[in-house]
């Protein structure tokens, strides 16, 4: 039992650090990507050896499958809790000249700039009138405050 929980270990680890360098590689992360793999072979060696020379127990087989699917878990929460990258926001806001917000919402851009983020303004003319539609770049790590930003600024704005 001790040897399986050992191998389910180091595969969860290894799968978990697997996982997370791969998306350092999508990221183009040159430098904490080979730093991670050489982490990972270390781990993934050590628990390729000891569950190969075990191999004859269905025991340790299921320990190194189940702490596969583990590792893939980990893997996708580690990046969610680091949030590398970014994100693309597009938000659209009536523009209407009777509109009581009219003002507000056309500097809404600028509003949105001064608090660091990047905006591309196009407009558009929809069924209901002239539309403000906002490209939205942010961090990952500050997509929440992006979007409470964007609540308080223009409550009846569109945010996909």
């Amino acid at each position: 039992m001790k040897l399986a929980a050992t191998i389910f270990l180091l595969n969860a680890c290894y799968i978990t650090l697997n996982t997370f360098r791969t998306m350092l590689v999508v990221r183009r992360q040159r430098l904490w990507a080979p730093l991670l793999a050489v982490l990972e072979e270390f781990v993934y060696v050590i628990a390729l050896a000891i569950a190969l020379k075990n191999i004859n127990s269905p025991l340790n087989v299921i320990a190194y499958t189940v702490g596969f699917g583990l590792g893939i878990y980990l893997g996708i929460i580690i990046e969610d809790h680091v949030a590398l990258g970014y994100v693309n926001f597009q938000v659209t806001v009536n523009i209407n000249n009777d509109d009581k917000n009219y003002e507000q919402n056309k500097a809404l851009p600028e509003k949105i700039r001064d608090h660091g983020y990047g905006v591309t303004e196009t407009w558009g003319y929809g069924r209901n009138g002239t539309r403000l539609i906002m490209n939205i770049l942010a961090p990952r790590k500050a997509d929440r405050r992006l979007m409470t930003l964007v609540n308080e600024l223009a409550p009846d704005a569109s945010l996909w």
